[in-house]
């Protein structure tokens, strides 16, 4: 599965604590980051991750475009509600691209936990049936 960590920089942090925490589970997947939280886990971790742009040079719209072409499986985003974002329209659209193309976007550490502990059950393989289906009505 392709999963999307993102994290404002007040929860960066938490979100690398999360990456530790769930490291055996993370590294059977192929994760993709916006730069500094990319950065900032791959040192932490050890984890192989693709990085993109940071979030207000684009990397949120790059991780976007993913779930647009029915790349990308699960986000997780830790954003930070209480400081305001001057990227804040392009957080909106990844929310409502992940919204539009059905994909599981997890916005705190509670439901994190719930989506990581899923995903080693195998309870996102329904993931695999949409992909094979949206490439076939193509």
């Amino acid at each position: 599965m392709n999963i999307a960590l993102i994290a404002h920089d007040e929860k960066k942090p938490i979100i690398i604590s999360f990456a530790i925490a769930y490291k055996q589970v993370l590294e059977k997947h192929s994760l993709f980051a916006t730069g500094t939280t990319g950065k900032k886990i791959g040192e932490e971790t050890g984890l192989n991750i693709h990085r993109f742009q940071s979030g207000p040079l684009g990397g949120d719209q790059q991780i976007g475009a993913m779930i647009a072409n029915n790349e990308m499986d699960m986000v997780i985003f830790f954003r930070d509600p209480l400081t305001a974002q001057p990227h804040e329209p392009d957080v909106s659209a990844l929310i409502r691209l992940c919204d539009v193309h059905q994909i599981p976007l997890a916005t705190n550490l509670g439901s994190a936990e719930i989506f990581i502990r899923g995903l080693e059950r195998g309870d996102l393989e329904w993931r695999e049936i949409v992909k094979k289906k949206k490439e076939s009505e193509q």
